[in-house]
């Protein structure tokens, strides 16, 4: 039946920015359909562990500032989840961060935190898991990209230029890995209301022109990307390499 596809029963994913928000929902999502979860994220993670939990899956807590973690720290946590979980089958690489500012005034510090989080470990996380997902026999490898990795955005060069990243190495690792039975795909959110478009939302002009450009006239929330993200987590997608899913209430159509 077509809907035993899209089960993840057996599966371990680790999500990274788990706390809340996108993140928080890709991993109830990914529970729901069956699947144990390592929760990452450099804040508590506890409502998010507590919530996998009462869906009768089981759930560690990991706590990392990927600001400041090294390769060899990323590689420590894939470690620990097998460790503790027994496998890896499912990567999430969700966390991010967003700084604003003028191009003529960005910062260094502003450039490299955004690239450390939004790429660099997204990179090396993907690496350390696929070493895992290798003699495993395979895996599905879930990275966010964005608007932005198609658009050049406004005030964001570090997000723009990460996110544009985040396409890319999605491609050449799908290129690399397909043979390994190992799907590499990213999902690109629209307008999501969350942490990071807060400043632009209490924007009442900035917040009025992107919904007057949305056809579906309102803001994404974490439940509209449930069913992608689990899709791209299990066997219905298993013939899908290097594919950039956009869910953005049609932004792009505009």
């Amino acid at each position: 039946m077509i809907l035993e596809q899209f089960q993840l029963n057996g599966k371990v994913a680790l999500v990274t920015g788990a706390a809340q928000g996108l993140g928080q929902g890709y991993a109830l999502a990914l529970a729901e359909a069956g699947a144990d979860i390592a929760a990452l994220d450099r804040a508590d993670v506890t409502a998010t562990a507590q919530a996998v939990a009462a869906l009768g899956r089981r759930c560690v807590a990991l706590k990392c500032d990927l600001r400041e973690a090294t390769v060899a720290e990323l590689n420590q946590i894939v470690g620990d989840v097998v460790a503790q979980l027994g496998r890896l089958d499912i990567l999430v690489n969700n966390a991010g961060i967003i700084r604003r500012a003028p191009a003529l005034e960005f910062s260094e510090k502003d450039w490299d935190d955004v690239l450390q989080i939004n790429l660099r470990a997204v990179f090396f996380f993907s690496q350390a898991a696929a070493r895992v997902m290798v003699p495993q026999g395979g895996g599905k490898i879930i990275n966010v990209a964005s608007m932005l990795s198609f658009q050049g955005g406004i005030l964001v060069p570090s997000y723009t230029a990460a996110k544009s990243g985040v396409a890319g190495i999605t491609r050449a690792l799908a290129n690399e890995w397909a043979k390994h039975n190992i799907n590499v795909n990213a999902i690109a959110p629209g307008y999501m209301a969350t942490d990071n478009t807060a400043p632009i939302r209490a924007d009442a002009n900035r917040n009025q022109s992107i919904l007057d450009r949305i056809p579906a006239g309102r803001w994404g929330t974490p439940d509209d990307l449930r069913g992608i993200v689990v899709f791209l987590a299990s066997a219905a997608s298993n013939y899908m390499h290097g594919s950039l899913v956009t869910v953005d209430g049609g932004w792009l159509t505009r």
